[in-house]
């Protein structure tokens, strides 16, 4: 506790992080908070996962009081991380009690309208927050604080325009805290347009290597989701992620996983939130422990407890990669992450290979027993395979230095 007091935490959010029974602060909670704290706009590099919650969290709650209109606004990529942000600000200030508030697509309206007229501080998607503001349903101008959560994903979505309309319905004289795993230049042109001599400050990888483990299999196509079902049914773990390119894959995948035996869920955009609020719930709560996803429904969850992070779709380049296999080896845990290659991968996992700090190890395949699948509209497998051998790892790897 004495390293969280020394940042300027004030004694309600301290309690909280007591009763969480929080080690000590992470790298960027060190670095920031006390830049945060002392009213400076913050462009901190920093991803899912890294406790960067605690420190737009530990502001908003220090310069915000019950009562006086909406103070803060956090803007998200997704409604996932709108929930999840929303539920901690709502711990976070259980000592200091705000009014917040989240709104997002998918949902009725009518709520959140209701909601919006005795706000404190409010978390919400761009389109949503802007369809708000065109209603005249939501009033920004005692804004003190402004959060832009991982805005290189807000902007790869393309909400550019939305997130620089809701910017400039904000007052200007307000503190402005940006988020981001990676610096893009439209991160960067953002905030030097609308931020105040913003001090930069990043953290490093959050992932500790020296506690993942990573290995690839080759197998051919008609194996490849036996293997998978293999290598659930045999290591023991935690929560495990299985990344698909595409939602097709996802839920044949799920599905044939269910059939299996395999206790799974799918997400995916093409789910209602309604339905996406279920199976989150049901994975925090062990119901499942198989989560199957895309990329883009995946950002921005923090979900703790991941084991073993599977990519049965091979992501395009390594910064994907790196994004997904970051969701384990956490809190000095250890953590394994799975690449399972058909003929369809070689060129993605090619330019995965061309980062030269990823040490992916080819592990040898076990005997497997075929198990049928039930076919939805997944697309046909390119023909023409041929078997990615260790000595085509090594020539990557040699190719890389």
């Amino acid at each position: 506790m004495t390293q969280f007091r020394k940042l300027g935490i004030t004694e309600p959010v301290l309690k909280v992080i007591e009763n969480e029974n929080f080690k000590e602060p992470s790298e960027i909670q060190i670095k920031a908070i006390p830049l945060v704290l002392g009213g400076r706009d913050v462009v901190a590099g920093s991803a899912t996962g890294s406790g960067k919650t605690l420190v737009f969290g530990s502001d908003i709650i220090q310069n915000s009081e019950r009562g006086g209109g909406i103070q803060s606004l956090i803007l998200t990529p997704t409604r996932e991380l709108t929930v999840q942000n929303t539920k901690a600000l709502r711990k976070f200030s259980k000592y200091k009690p705000l009014n917040v508030i989240s709104v997002y697509g998918g949902v009725s309206i009518s709520p959140q309208i209701e909601g919006l007229k005795t706000a404190d501080v409010v978390i919400g998607t761009p389109g949503r927050v802007l369809d708000h503001i065109g209603r005249r349903t939501i009033d920004l101008r005692k804004v003190k604080i402004l959060v832009l959560d991982e805005a290189d994903t807000m902007l790869d979505m393309g909400f550019i325009e939305d997130v620089e309309k809701i910017i400039r319905t904000c007052p200007r004289n307000r503190q402005t805290l940006l988020f981001s795993a990676t610096i893009t230049m439209d991160v960067a042109h953002l905030a030097r347009d609308y931020m105040n001599d913003p001090v930069d400050v990043s953290a490093e990888n959050y992932i500790d290597a020296d506690k993942l483990e990573q290995v690839y299999y080759d197998v051919p196509d008609n194996l490849k989701f036996s293997l998978l079902v293999h290598l659930l049914r045999e290591e023991e773990g935690g929560l495990v992620m299985v990344f698909c390119n595409t939602r097709e894959y996802v839920d044949f995948v799920a599905d044939n996983l269910e059939r299996a035996g395999v206790k799974a869920m799918a997400i995916h955009g093409g789910l209602t939130q309604d339905k996406r609020n279920r199976v989150m719930e049901k994975f925090h709560s062990n119901e499942v422990y198989v989560l199957v996803c895309t990329d883009v429904a995946a950002r921005g969850l923090d979900i703790r407890g991941v084991s073993h992070i599977y990519n049965y779709d091979i992501p395009k380049d390594s910064k994907q990669y790196i994004h997904r296999v970051g969701r384990t080896a956490r809190a000095g845990k250890r953590g394994k992450a799975i690449s399972i290659l058909g003929e369809r991968d070689y060129e993605n996992f090619r330019r995965v290979l061309q980062d030269s700090e990823l040490d992916i190890e080819r592990a040898e395949r076990p005997r497997v027993e075929r198990i049928r699948t039930m076919r939805n509209q997944r697309r046909r497998m390119p023909s023409g395979r041929r078997d990615f051998t260790r000595r085509d790892h090594s020539r990557e790897r040699r190719h890389r230095r």
